[in-house]
């Protein structure tokens, strides 16, 4: 074991449907669905986390279920400058087809850990993106489990 999330500052729920990424030193990354600041959301809204290979574990971005997203699902992916890349289930705008938290966001998290939301979701253009994101030719691709015209899910393109 290297690490043992204890659902507080840290993250708890590991994110499920994602792998970790790793760098070329053996750092971890990932995603928890919850945990953080228990304050912006009942259980936290989550985190974007790093465990290095002595199991040393570093919150680098703490989710506030406003704006910038909320219980990611899906693990982060990293380009070729470092920046880490994922989609929080929940947080972005807040519609009423959605959860109290609103209809998910794609983000990026830079190496100086700055937080850019690249699409908030609207019930009209997808909503509660729950799969891990691919990195493919400078675009990211994705899907989402509900929203759309049909109101089952779409797939995604997004230029960063």
């Amino acid at each position: 074991m290297l690490y043992s999330f204890t659902d507080g500052a840290d993250g708890g729920g590991p994110s499920y449907s994602g792998p970790l990424a790793i760098d070329d030193a053996g750092n971890l990354y990932g995603t928890t669905y919850a945990g953080g600041d228990p304050s912006k959301c009942s259980t936290g809204c989550g985190v974007v986390f790093k465990v290095d290979q002595s199991g040393n574990e570093t919150v680098l971005y703490t989710f506030d279920g406003g704006g910038d997203g909320a219980q990611p699902a899906a693990g982060v992916i990293r380009d070729s400058q470092g920046n880490l890349y994922g989609s929080a289930s929940a947080g972005g705008p807040r519609e009423r087809e959605c959860n109290q938290y609103g209809c998910g966001v794609v983000f990026k998290l830079t190496t100086s850990m700055i937080e850019t939301v690249l699409h908030g979701f609207h019930y009209t253009d997808g909503a509660l993106p729950y799969s891990r994101l691919l990195l493919y030719k400078g675009a990211l691709y994705g899907t989402t489990e509900t929203g759309g015209t049909n109101g089952d899910g779409i797939v995604f393109k997004l230029q960063p």
